[in-house]
């Protein structure tokens, strides 16, 4: 029986798209086996119940909404933690994890924003602990997993790590039925947190840029506390074509995508880009920001702009809610190509993972 402690300190059930990757994956992992999860958790996850892991949960006592909390904990608690519980392995799925770790550690590590675009993290002051957290991780790391074959380029570059050591475990889609394809829509629909990089005050542009006869209602989710994009709504006069929702249910989310004309992502950096694959499965036409790792994703069944252009942005939303014959072709191909995607892979070669980590620590 190998034992994995797993590193839960950073979910606290409220952290995108991180989380639900763990998630996903840990769901399908109970009764393995040969294999026993043991997780170690922030107090908010402990509160928030975690009906998704298969095995018994470590109360860490940390609060790690508190940065100074999480970041002891990484640094020192896992590795206690691990040792305690007698754990062959640590698995580390949120991007940090112990950089002395007391057994062989793998890494997921889902991109290295801090190395490659270090303006869009939120705080300055945040830059260089972050990088520091995540290069002692990634040096630590037995062996490392990451969500795109684009965020492996960028991590090998940033770690100088052996290729190799670096494998790729794509994010899966939810296996939903197909959409019924005569259900009314109406709308567009955005969603992530706030931080710089997810580029929403330029979609707020483009929105303007739409004559108001053709401006249709944009909702944005994934915000927590007082919305920053209030303001930009405000200054750009379409406060009701902006609906600002705070941080949604999973019931609110698949609502939203399945009732909305389009799901429009302008990200200017992601690891994966999971509100494309979730759109196409859910027969959302998807128009996504020009990058390397949404095209990985979304291939030739999504629409792309230049997302630094709010012009370009606002082109793409009016072409694709005027063209109903080509929006029936972008669902049915967008339904088509996220059936590549599963989390049942996902969860087989996270446990190939696993098992490669195992071999190389003997």
């Amino acid at each position: 029986m190998t034992r994995v402690l797993v590193d839960l300190l950073f979910f606290t059930g409220k952290q995108g798209g991180t989380e639900t990757v763990a998630r996903q994956i840990y769901s399908r992992l109970g009764g393995r086996p040969g294999w026993e999860f043991v997780g170690y958790a922030s107090s908010e996850l402990v509160s928030a119940g975690v009906d998704w892991f298969p095995g018994r949960l470590i109360d860490s006592g940390l609060q790690c909404d508190k940065r100074p909390q999480w970041a002891w904990g990484e640094v020192f608690g896992v590795s206690r933690a691990a040792r305690a519980a007698g754990a062959d392995l640590i698995h580390a799925p949120a991007n940090f994890g112990p950089p002395r770790p007391s057994a062989p550690m793998l890494l997921t590590l889902h991109d290295v924003l801090a190395f490659k675009r270090p303006e869009f993290l939120p705080s300055k002051l945040g830059v260089i602990p972050t990088k520091l957290l995540i290069s002692g991780a990634a040096r630590a790391a037995t062996h490392i997993v990451t969500v795109s074959e684009a965020a492996r380029t960028d991590i090998l570059d940033v770690t100088g790590r052996d290729p190799s050591d670096v494998t790729v475990v794509h994010p899966g889609g939810s296996g939903v039925t197909e959409p019924d394809p005569n259900r009314p829509r109406s709308g567009l629909f955005s969603l992530g947190n706030r931080m710089p990089h997810k580029n929403f005050p330029r979609l707020l542009e483009a929105l303007a840029l739409i004559p108001e006869a053709e401006r249709p209602v944009l909702t944005i989710s994934g915000s927590h506390g007082d919305d920053p994009l209030r303001a930009v709504a405000s200054e750009l006069g379409i406060e009701k074509w902006v609906d600002l929702r705070g941080w949604l249910t999973n019931d609110e989310v698949e609502n939203l995508y399945r009732s909305s004309a389009a799901v429009v992502f302008p990200t200017l950096f992601e690891g994966f880009g999971l509100p494309v694959l979730e759109g196409m499965e859910r027969g959302c036409p998807v128009i996504c920001s020009d990058i390397p790792v949404l095209r990985e994703v979304g291939g030739d069944a999504v629409r792309y702009f230049d997302s630094t252009d709010p012009a370009a942005i606002a082109a793409q939303i009016r072409r694709t809610l005027g063209d109903p014959t080509d929006r029936a072709r972008m669902v049915a191909d967008g339904y088509d190509r996220a059936q590549r995607f599963t989390w049942d892979a996902s969860a087989e070669g996270m446990l190939e993972a696993f098992e490669r980590t195992a071999r190389s620590a003997r």
